[in-house]
C-alpha cells in the first residue's frame, strides 16, 4: 500500500524510470493495436504506453494495479471483451 501511494506521487518519467530501474518487465500485450508493457514491482502491477510502441521513447499512459487478483480479473476482462 505504502508503495502504491509513493509510486503514484511521482511524475510519469519518474514512475517509468522507477519501473525500469527497480520493476520486472513481465512482457506486453497488444490492445487497440497499441503495444501495453507489463511491469511487476512487488505487488503491484503497471501497464505503460510508449510513444510509438517503444520502451526507448517517452511513456504517453501508466495504469496500476494492486495485487495479482486484481491483475488476473483484468486481464480475463480485457480477453473476453476482445471478442
Amino acid at each position: 500500500m505504502i508503495l502504491k501511494f509513493f509510486f503514484s506521487k511521482l511524475s510519469l518519467d519518474n514512475q517509468v524510470k522507477y519501473l525500469q530501474r527497480k520493476g520486472v518487465a513481465l512482457g506486453t500485450r497488444i490492445k487497440d493495436g497499441r503495444k501495453i508493457y507489463i511491469y511487476m514491482l512487488r505487488d503491484l502491477f503497471v501497464e505503460v504506453i510508449y510513444q510509438h510502441d517503444n520502451a526507448e521513447e517517452k511513456a504517453e499512459k501508466l495504469s496500476m494495479l494492486r495485487g495479482l487478483k486484481n491483475l488476473n480479473e483484468y486481464l480475463e476482462n480485457e480477453f473476453r471483451t476482445s471478442f
